[in-house]
């Protein structure tokens, strides 16, 4: 798809198009869901830069890109209203990713100590920033779900997400281990 022209003023009334040329109101559930889809891709498009100005393992930007692309998909299905327009092949995943995403995760959970409990955010800036990218996919997944009440979505979608948020966490306790970092665990001082 070729992109010539990046603003068309078609949504300076508070509308945009769907994929098939439907209106939508930009404050519908449908927008708000890939939007933040779309956020997610961003926070994981800057997890991935990160990794590689640090000239890390680039097997892991890598794998982020290929999520990157996945996500796209997942946008791209969600902004299809498919009552009105069949869905494209770039709306579906590729075959297995949510198994792909299961598999990554008993691998790197596997090479990884126990978990000694609840895990705070920020023992690395990498860290940080997977854990910035499972809270934005765990929203996103629940954005989806307040959609499944009002339309169809495919299961599929639900279970990418899902898995994601879980693969996005393994991923951050495996750059704090990387790092030679303690991972922090929460302790109850608030009394």
């Amino acid at each position: 798809m070729k992109i010539t022209k990046v603003y068309t003023r078609r949504g300076d009334q508070g509308e945009t198009d769907l994929v098939g040329g439907q209106r939508e109101s930009k404050a519908s559930l449908r927008i708000e869901a890939y939007g933040t889809v779309d956020e997610l891709n961003s926070h994981v498009g800057l997890l991935t830069a990160m990794l590689r100005e640090k000239g890390d393992d680039t097997t892991i930007a890598e794998e982020l890109e290929r999520i990157q692309n996945c996500l796209f998909n997942v946008g791209t299905y969600l902004a299809t209203d498919t009552t009105c327009t069949p869905l494209y092949p770039s709306a579906m995943l590729p075959e297995g990713e949510v198994q792909w995403l299961e598999v990554r995760i008993d691998d790197m959970q596997h090479h990884l100590p126990p978990l000694p409990g609840f895990v705070l955010p920020g023992s690395c800036v990498l860290s940080a920033q997977a854990h910035v990218c499972r809270t934005v996919c765990r929203r996103a997944e629940r954005t989806v779900v307040r959609l499944m009440e009002h339309t169809d979505v495919s299961d599929e979608m639900l279970s990418y997400l899902n898995r994601l948020s879980d693969y996005l966490f393994v991923m951050s306790r495996k750059m704090t281990f990387v790092e030679g970092k303690e991972e922090k665990i929460w302790h109850n001082t608030c009394k």
